[in-house]
C-alpha cells in the first residue's frame, strides 16, 4: 500500500551550493495504511513520556548561580521587550510576539514577572513546571499564559547565553542543525487561483526556496472556500506551477468536517502534496485522526495546541505524523523541545510553526538548530526589518533557500541600544 510522502522519507542534506552546511532533516513518519486502526486504548505511552521526561536545558559552565535581579517588560509603540538582569550585571532580552502582547502584557506584568525575581536562571526548566501552579495560572493555560511566559523564557535564555557563551540551540539540547533550509509560506485567501498562484510564485523567486506552503479552504469555514471553487483550481495549478520537484505543502486552516478533509486530501494525494495540515478545527482530535486514517498524505497539527497531554494523544494515537508546536502559543522551546522529542520516540517529525510578529523567525531557527527530528523544510514569512539590530556571526538572508542559525552567545544579535532606549518600562 502506498506510504506517507516522499519528502519526509529522508534526512535533507544540502551540498556544495551551500558550502557543505547541513540541514535539518527527518526520516519518514509514514506507515502502510492497512497497518492503521481506530483509537489505541492500550497504547503504550512508555518511551513517549520517557522522552518528555529528559532534561532539555543544559547550561553547561555555569558553575555559580545565575540571581535574576530584574525582570521587566518594555514598550515603544507597538513592541515589547523583555528585559531580565541578572545580580552579576548580565542582561538578556526578547522581543515579544507584539500581535499577541497587545492584549495580553497584563498577564505579564500581575501574573508572571514577579515570580522569577530572587530565582536562579539556571533551573529556568523548574522554574516553568512551578509558575504554572503559581497564582494558579494554569487556569490561563493557552495564549493567555504562554505567550508572555515564552517571552520570558527567551530573555532567560538570552541571559545564560550571554553568562555561558552557549546559543539558545546549544542550551536546548546542542546544535544539530546549524543552517536551515525553508518553505516560503503564502496566505491569499480571498483572492483567485490565478492571482494566488502569481503572488506565491514571486515570494518564492525572492527566497529561492525549494518548498511553498499555500492556503486552502476559508480558515474555520465549516467547509466554505474563499472564494468559492478556488481550491479546486489552486491544488492542480500549484503543483502546475512548480513543477514535480519542489516540495509542497497544504494548509486548511481547519477549514473542514472529516468527509470534506478526506475528498480534499485525496485531491492533494492526486497531486503529490507533500503534507495536509490542519484537515479539521485544531481541537477535533478524534476526527484528526480519521482523517489521518483515511489518506496517506502526512496530517501536520499543532499551531493551536496548548497542552502538552493533547499532544501527547495526538502523537500516540497516530493522529498527527508532524507536529507543529508553536515556541510562543506553547510556552516557549523547552516545552516544544518536549514535544519534539515524544515525536521522535514515535518515529515522527518536528516542523514547528512560526509566529510573524516580532523575532519569531530567529527564536524559530534556534529551536529548529536544537531539533532532533527536523522536518526537510521550516516555516518562512519574511524578515522583521522594524527592530534595528546586529548579528556578527550570521547575515540572517536566504541564500537559495537556505538560512544560517546565528552561532553567537543567547539569541545571537544585538539590538540597537537607542532602539531599547526609547521603550518605557511598564508596571
Amino acid at each position: 500500500m502506498p506510504t506517507k510522502r516522499r519528502h519526509f522519507i529522508q534526512f535533507a542534506l544540502w551540498g556544495s551550493a551551500a558550502a557543505g552546511l547541513s540541514l535539518a532533516g527527518c526520516e519518514s513518519a509514514s506507515r502502510p495504511k492497512n497497518a492503521q486502526s481506530d483509537v489505541k486504548e492500550g497504547t503504550d505511552y512508555t518511551q513517549i513520556d520517557a522522552a518528555a521526561a529528559r532534561p532539555v536545558l543544559h547550561a553547561t559552565g555555569l558553575k555559580a548561580a545565575v540571581i535574576i535581579e530584574s525582570l521587566e517588560l518594555l514598550r515603544y509603540e507597538n513592541n515589547f521587550l523583555c528585559r531580565v538582569r541578572s545580580k552579576a550585571g548580565a542582561i538578556g532580552y526578547a522581543v515579544a510576539n507584539n500581535a499577541q502582547m497587545l492584549s495580553l502584557y497584563p498577564i505579564f506584568i500581575n501574573r508572571l514577572q514577579s515570580f522569577f525575581i530572587g530565582k536562579d536562571a539556571r533551573q529556568l526548566e523548574q522554574l516553568l513546571e512551578e509558575v504554572y501552579v503559581h497564582k494558579s495560572n494554569y487556569k490561563l493555560q493557552n495564549l493567555a499564559l504562554w505567550v508572555p511566559l515564552a517571552t520570558i523564557e527567551f530573555a532567560i535564555l538570552d541571559l545564560l547565553g550571554q553568562e555561558s557563551g552557549q546559543s539558545m540551540g546549544q542550551l536546548i539540547g546542542g546544535v544539530k542543525n546549524p543552517a536551515i533550509a525553508v518553505y516560503q509560506a503564502n496566505n491569499y485567501r480571498g483572492q483567485t487561483a490565478e492571482e494566488s498562484i502569481a503572488k506565491i510564485k514571486a515570494n518564492v523567486e525572492k527566497t529561492q526556496a525549494k518548498a511553498v506552503k499555500f492556503k486552502i479552504g476559508g480558515r474555520m469555514s465549516k467547509n466554505k472556500d474563499y472564494p468559492p471553487q478556488r481550491t479546486e483550481r489552486l491544488i492542480p495549478l500549484v503543483r502546475e506551477t512548480f513543477g514535480v520537484d519542489m516540495t509542497i505543502y497544504a494548509d486548511s486552516n481547519g477549514s473542514y468536517d472529516v468527509a470534506e478533509a478526506i475528498r480534499i486530501g485525496k485531491m492533494l494525494e492526486e497531486y503529490q502534496i507533500d503534507f495536509y495540515e490542519e484537515p479539521t478545527p485544531f481541537d477535533w482530535y478524534e476526527e484528526t485522526q480519521a482523517v489521518a486514517q483515511a489518506l496517506t498524505i502526512p496530517i501536520a497539527g499543532g499551531e493551536q495546541e496548548p497542552s502538552m497531554r493533547n499532544f501527547r494523544w495526538l502523537i500516540g494515537q497516530d493522529a498527527l505524523q508532524i507536529v507543529q508546536p508553536d515556541i510562543f502559543y506553547f510556552g516557549g522551546m523547552i516545552r516544544s523541545m518536549r514535544v519534539a522529542r515524544m515525536a521522535e520516540a514515535a518515529g515522527k517529525t518536528c516542523v514547528p510553526h512560526i509566529s510573524g510578529s516580532g523575532l519569531g523567525y530567529l527564536y524559530m531557527m534556534h529551536f529548529v538548530s536544537a531539533l532532533p527530528n527536523a522536518g526537510p523544510y521550516h516555516e518562512f514569512k519574511g524578515f522583521n526589518t522594524k527592530i534595528p539590530m546586529e548579528c556578527p556571526t550570521a547575515d540572517l538572508a536566504s541564500k537559495e533557500g537556505v538560512i544560517e542559525v546565528p552561532t553567537g552567545p543567547g539569541s545571537g544579535v544585538i539590538i540597537d541600544p537607542d532602539f531599547i532606549a526609547k521603550h518605557k518600562v511598564l508596571s
